[in-house]
């Protein structure tokens, strides 16, 4: 952290957060989303010798998974690359095995953000990723499909159904119901632009695709809704769920709310009736000191959805198998 405060301090205090264990953030912190950051390395090695090792950082040179092909799970390439597990496929075991451990659990988001962007030249020698591109994004349903079956997941191909498109039948027949759902696990594409576009080509309504993508109401993958900003985007999450779409937000970002301790956003976001809410803070960091933390009012570890839950909604059934809704 002290190298990377030398050339990029604005960076630095972006990146200057962690998260526990999958397994601790599940059991102990009531976890039920989690976004992973991936980097295609289809030959393996590319991410084996990170910039920030010389910088003082913790060294991964002697972990062998990172010399093995498939996707590396790196916040920032280089920089800020000592995640919780290295490569996708050990994360998505780790995903799997608490999973079918705990299989009353309410269903489960994963993010993906598929990442290629390159760093400033600052005479470093920062790797350059390898573009993100349509062979790039099969092979990662590949190798999300080599650890999840069909049945541990749902699929857009399992919530379609008959229907034409995945808005036909958000909006005819909605989400399978929690007691369908429970479980398993929802995988998302975070990436939109030019990934998303790729993802959805040849797909159409991500037709044999294992990920949903953000959408709007109206479009023929509208069974998604990725809107971060609960303040600004109030309109739009309410326009998501009216349409019985699934939306994710976040009540912080960059380490802000943290330092500041500010609930602005997090208060809007936990009211804002989205299913999934985002925070770098299930718990407080104390060397911010500000106490701010964000966890899910009354939540076992989910709660009743204050906009769209049915009336005798408790939200201690709510990871109860035998319980229906």
């Amino acid at each position: 952290m002290a190298g990377l405060r030398a050339f990029a301090s604005d960076i630095a205090a972006s990146l200057e957060y962690t998260h526990a264990p999958l397994a601790t953030q599940f059991d102990r912190l009531g976890i039920r989303q989690i976004e992973l950051d991936i980097f295609a390395d289809p030959a393996g090695g590319l991410y084996a010798n990170p910039v920030g090792e010389t910088l003082g950082g913790v060294r991964v040179s002697d972990r062998p998974e990172m010399h093995a092909p498939g996707f590396k799970v790196l916040h920032v390439q280089d920089i800020d690359y000592d995640s919780r597990c290295f490569t996708l496929i050990n994360c998505l075991n780790e995903v799997r095995d608490w999973s079918l451990a705990h299989p009353g659990h309410a269903p489960m988001l994963v993010l993906i953000e598929a990442k290629d962007d390159e760093l400033p030249e600052v005479g470093l020698n920062f790797v350059v990723p390898i573009l993100i591109g349509k062979a790039e994004l099969d092979a990662l349903d590949a190798e999300i499909r080599q650890v999840f079956s069909d049945e541990e997941m749902l699929t857009p191909d399992e919530v379609r159904g008959d229907y034409a498109t995945l808005g036909e039948a958000i909006s005819t027949e909605g989400w399978p119901t929690l007691g369908e759902a429970r479980g398993r696990v929802i995988f998302a594409l975070d990436n939109g632009g030019r990934v998303k576009n790729d993802y959805v080509a040849g797909h159409p309504s991500l037709r044999g695709r294992v990920l949903f993508v953000a959408a709007s109401p109206g479009e023929p993958e509208a069974a998604f809704a990725k809107l971060n900003d609960p303040i600004n985007d109030a309109a739009a999450i309410r326009a998501a769920l009216a349409a019985g779409m699934i939306v994710r937000t976040r009540a912080d970002a960059d380490t802000v709310q943290g330092r500041n301790g500010d609930t602005t956003q997090s208060e809007a976001a936990l009211a804002s009736g989205a299913q999934f809410v985002s925070t770098d803070y299930p718990e407080a960091d104390p060397d911010f000191g500000s106490g701010y933390s964000v966890v899910i009012p009354g939540g076992t570890p989910a709660r009743c959805n204050p906009l769209t839950a049915p009336g005798d909604c408790r939200a201690q059934d709510i990871e109860n198998p035998d319980k229906l809704f």
